[in-house]
């Protein structure tokens, strides 16, 4: 009787624990859109996302953000698609070709390290390789750097999105005489599509986001650039640069940007539910 009291006893203080991380969760997301939209949203308008900085704008006049937007579209992406080029293979490496191996072990060990690395240890390092090549800050080198700081979030979430693939659907596939790369990429891709559109929007909205890793290795700009090696500006480092500064108007444009980045997040984590909807309908459970 006591036993069965202290276990309902211990539910309730779980159910309660539970409700206030859920309250302060929510609280906390609706206090920082809040503010966002408070202070951004006077500030937001056709000029500020259609256009580039013109001459005085750090002073208050006109001009947009243009630069930013289109600067931190050309780093993710770019990251993003070469993360995936190796994190990719490499997460059907794990599973269909090392499996259960004390390699694959070691290997998701060292992601696990890489993942947990602060950003700016990523653009230290980026920094450091760009002055041995002889880089100056470029779109390149900031594409790279999100590449490595992308490469162990996305391979992670790949990884195990394959390995809860149902043991039995590559038997299957063996027994017909199927081999292991055919049974990689025609079978369990198809199985896991979801989670790999999860696995690269994911990646890609960190990598959107992400600030320290492009400070020294992508620069900062006003012109949208021309080459892969030409500095480039980004949406965190516009936010980051406009609040520094002593004008009100300046600042106010700052939330606007960190409007946007908000708003482009958003979306993406709405389009990576949806398309893992879409395409989940043609998976086996």
């Amino acid at each position: 009787m006591a036993k069965w009291k202290w276990q309902n006893t211990e539910e309730k203080v779980m159910q309660v624990l539970m409700l206030l991380s859920f309250g302060l969760i929510v609280m906390s997301l609706l206090l920082i859109l809040f503010t966002i939209l408070s202070k951004g949203l006077p500030a937001l308008s056709w000029e500020m996302i259609s256009q580039t900085p013109k001459g005085g704008f750090y002073f208050g006049k006109e001009g947009g953000i243009l630069n930013a937007i289109v600067g931190s579209l050309y780093l993710a992406l770019g990251g993003t698609f070469i993360a995936f080029l190796f994190g990719f293979p490499l997460a059907l490496l794990l599973n269909i070709y090392s499996s259960k191996t004390a390699w694959a072990d070691l290997v998701r060990l060292s992601l696990d390290i890489l993942w947990g690395v602060p950003s700016i240890v990523y653009g230290a390092f980026g920094f450091t390789v760009m002055i041995f090549l002889g880089w100056k800050a470029s779109l390149l080198g900031g594409i790279l750097t999100l590449a490595l700081l992308e490469l162990p979030i996305m391979t992670r979430a790949m990884d195990e999105v394959i390995r809860r693939v149902p043991p039995e659907l590559p038997r299957a596939a063996y027994a017909l005489g199927s081999t292991n790369s055919e049974t990689a990429f025609f079978v369990i891709t198809r199985q896991v599509l979801p989670g790999l559109a999860t696995a690269v929007l994911l990646a890609f909205g960190r990598g959107i986001g992400d600030a320290a890793s492009v400070l020294f290795t992508a620069g900062y700009t006003d012109r949208i650039p021309d080459s892969l090696f030409s500095p480039v500006a980004s949406l965190p480092l516009a936010v980051f640069f406009q609040l520094g500064t002593p004008f009100p108007e300046v600042q106010q444009r700052a939330y606007a940007a960190a409007l946007i980045l908000t708003l482009t997040v958003l979306g993406i984590s709405i389009f990576s539910r949806g398309i893992s909807y879409f395409l989940g309908r043609h998976s086996i459970r």
